[in-house]
């Protein structure tokens, strides 16, 4: 079956043959995954090594669906494609419901006290989150879509990796000013727990939200009647576990779910762009600059000199670029490839905002979007809409770089 017909099923995936299994990459990923797990538990326990093996499992869940938070909120403002937002709805439900339970009954695998992303909304978040929608469009990626995709083997996506820990150093030394008391602010505000709600009735509004949210965009969808996605090649049977591709609605599933272990084995979410701040301050301080002095590390100095396999984030990390390495391997799909220059100075640029943006606005589309949402934070809502305002600004200025944005009149997007 090549394809679906223009504007007709909403399939993501498609029956197609795949390339040959790359087994010489598989095996270097399979052996540098065994080498990565024994350093994390031998360093950080064995709960280390159990976040990074959900590190693994999200990086091959990611690649295998593609599942995209950059081009969902592109497709959406470009020509009304919601295909993407509806699978976030779908992951957002799933993970409320499941954070809900474990926030409210404290379950935890290791004996930490769970407890969720919730932060101030201040002029940080609203100034932070515009910035980074408009960055991960001129990146091609956000921070879980640079990291699987580095693993993937994209090579413009090194770049915007390079770019993102620049900027997340250059945030962390800024944040101080950005959250002071000259800012406005309003306080951390959780619809569970600073309201009356409680966490049944915080459940039940966000459950409402996410009902109304995938409603309209129905409604949206039958009116613009916008191009599908192009669906990826996948298997049938067993193999497709192995080899991809899978449906965009059941990565979303896997994802909260995963998300949901997160939180109770290590007692936060899923975060991602922490451990760019770590790794960019480690490097300066390994060339003499004094990085303990900031604000930004006040209190947590113990984190820039032990290993980075005790920071339960950059563990994880390590094992999301290796499992999309491994499942793109199996796919036969890493196959990295040159770039034209415009695309190498967005990526730089578009790193460095997602950076800078995102320690402003405590976290990125994983800590602050899908994390902050799912803990039932205000500002997780708040981030997703300047994210999404970010996004329609940045259609404006791809072009500048010789990036393409989807066209109504395209079969599919």
């Amino acid at each position: 079956m090549e394809t679906m017909t223009a504007k007709s099923r909403p399939f993501t995936t498609v029956t197609s043959t795949l390339n040959p299994v790359q087994k010489p990459l598989v095996t270097l990923g399979l052996l540098a995954s065994i080498i990565l797990f024994i350093t994390s538990v031998s360093i950080g326990g064995w709960a280390q090594g159990v976040l990074y093996i959900v590190g693994m499992a999200l990086g091959l869940t990611l690649l295998h669906a593609r599942f995209g938070f950059t081009s969902a909120f592109r497709r959406l403002t470009s020509v009304g494609n919601v295909q993407g937002l509806q699978a976030h709805m779908v992951m957002l439900a799933v993970a409320t419901t499941l954070f809900a339970i474990i926030l409210a009954t404290g379950f935890s695998f290791t004996g930490v006290t769970p407890s969720g992303y919730v932060f101030p909304v201040g002029m940080s978040v609203i100034f932070g989150s515009f910035l980074f929608g408009i960055g991960m469009q001129l990146g091609n990626g956000c921070a879980s879509g640079t990291l699987y995709n580095v693993g993937g083997g994209k090579a413009s996506l090194f770049v915007t990796l390079i770019g993102f820990i620049a900027g997340s150093v250059l945030g962390a030394y800024h944040l101080p000013w950005w959250t002071s008391e000259a800012m406005p602010s309003l306080p951390a505000i959780s619809f569970a727990e600073a309201t009356v709600l409680g966490y049944f009735g915080g459940w039940l509004f966000q459950i409402v939200l996410f009902a109304g949210i995938y409603g309209l965009t129905v409604r949206y969808a039958r009116k613009k009647n916008p191009p599908k996605m192009k669906p990826l090649p996948t298997v049938k049977g067993w193999k497709k576990l192995v080899r991809g591709s899978w449906p965009l609605l059941v990565a979303a599933v896997v994802l909260a779910i995963l998300n949901a272990i997160t939180l109770s084995v290590r007692g936060n979410p899923w975060g991602i762009t922490s451990a760019f701040a770590l790794w960019g301050s480690k490097a300066l301080m390994a060339i003499g600059v004094d990085v303990s002095s900031w604000g930004y590390w006040a209190g947590k100095t113990d984190q820039l000199t032990n290993s980075v396999f005790l920071d339960s984030t950059s563990v994880m990390n390590f094992g999301i670029i290796l499992g999309a390495f491994i499942a793109a391997a199996a796919q036969g799909s890493f196959k990295p490839q040159r770039f034209k220059p415009g695309i190498f100075f967005a990526s730089l640029v578009g790193g460095v905002m997602m950076g800078y943006g995102a320690r402003l606005a405590f976290g990125c589309n994983i800590g602050a979007y899908f994390g902050g949402i799912a803990s039932m934070s205000l500002h997780g809502w708040v981030w997703m809409i300047m994210a999404l305002a970010g996004t329609f600004l940045a259609l404006f200025i791809r072009p500048l770089f010789g990036l393409k944005n989807p066209n109504p009149k395209d079969s599919m997007c």
